[in-house]
């Protein structure tokens, strides 16, 4: 079931099920996506689809392009070079002031005399749509079985793996470097390749050569990032009473009862007298009121 999906990207589930029942096997659609989903098998649509990356990777293909240097002398040069998709191995091919189809032509039959062992893998040239590269270039890939690929106008992203190249040499060693003739320069473009093929920088990653992992953080706090105005004096935080066992609101509410009682009833007694009606009334039972005798 698994194999079936993987060497026909375009069957779905209800396919797949479907061959299984003519084969006689009796099983639910269901069952037959639960085991797909269960192997990482993506939807067909999504599974069908090809990047164009997956695309020059598949067809071994070898990208070439021009890079522009100026000189001190107000000179520009143009440095040719391939590099292999899938290995990101990089083949100086050299530096010229006029590249002409006849010179970028003869640069290709230089590449295949030198690196013919290298390329034995390859099946597809990328370029772009420049008038450096001419009819003739073209004839030496097809003579060694490679397929042209050109890529849209003004479309660097299609030819991604030598423009990132491009974008490498410039920031390690030709922004950094002041250039002052062709020698010179032909001299740092080797000399850069042969660094970057000895230390491994431009092989792609492998099962042995992952990045490290990330190390977990130990602690879930958030960091405590210094201010943005030192010199500002820090807000100062109100601290919050609590209440503790001395507070008054754990003690019983019988002596407020009776105070308050005692200062009513002098009150009222006070009020009442001058009327004469604090007898009829009943203040002396009230506390506080005692010795207090009602008016003639």
């Amino acid at each position: 079931m698994v194999r079936l999906a993987k060497e026909n990207p375009t069957w779905g589930h209800r396919r797949i099920h479907g061959e299984l029942i003519g084969l006689g096997r009796t099983i639910a659609a269901s069952t037959v996506w639960q085991i797909l989903k269960n192997h990482g098998i993506d939807p067909a649509p999504t599974r069908s689809a090809v990047t164009w990356t997956e695309f020059l990777r598949s067809q071994a293909a070898v990208a070439c392009d021009l890079l522009t240097v100026d000189t001190a002398t107000l000179r520009r040069y143009y440095v040719l070079f391939f590099i292999h998709v899938e290995t990101r191995q990089v083949f100086f091919a050299g530096v010229t002031a006029n590249p002409n189809g006849a010179w970028t032509t003869q640069a290709a039959r230089n590449l295949f005399i030198r690196q013919s062992d290298r390329l034995a893998g390859t099946r597809a040239l990328v370029r772009d749509r420049g008038t450096q590269f001419t009819d003739g270039f073209d004839e030496i890939f097809r003579t060694e079985g490679h397929k042209i690929l050109k890529t849209p106008v003004r479309t660097p992203v299609a030819n991604a793996f030598a423009e990132r190249w491009i974008g490498s040499i410039r920031r390690e060693l030709l922004d950094r470097t002041i250039i002052w003739n062709q020698r010179q320069l032909e001299r740092l473009v080797a000399d850069y390749i042969v660094h970057t093929t000895s230390t491994g920088h431009i092989v792609p990653l492998s099962n042995d050569r992952r990045p490290p992992p990330r190390t977990l953080r130990t602690s879930h706090r958030r960091p405590q990032h210094a201010p943005n105005h030192p010199m500002r004096r820090p807000r100062q935080r109100i601290p919050k009473r609590c209440l503790t066992c001395g507070d008054r609101i754990f003690e019983p509410h019988t002596h407020g009862a009776s105070d308050w009682t005692t200062r009513s009833g002098s009150a009222l007694r006070v009020l009442l007298t001058p009327l004469g009606i604090a007898g009829r009334t009943g203040l002396s039972s009230f506390p506080g009121s005692a010795g207090v005798a009602p008016s003639a």
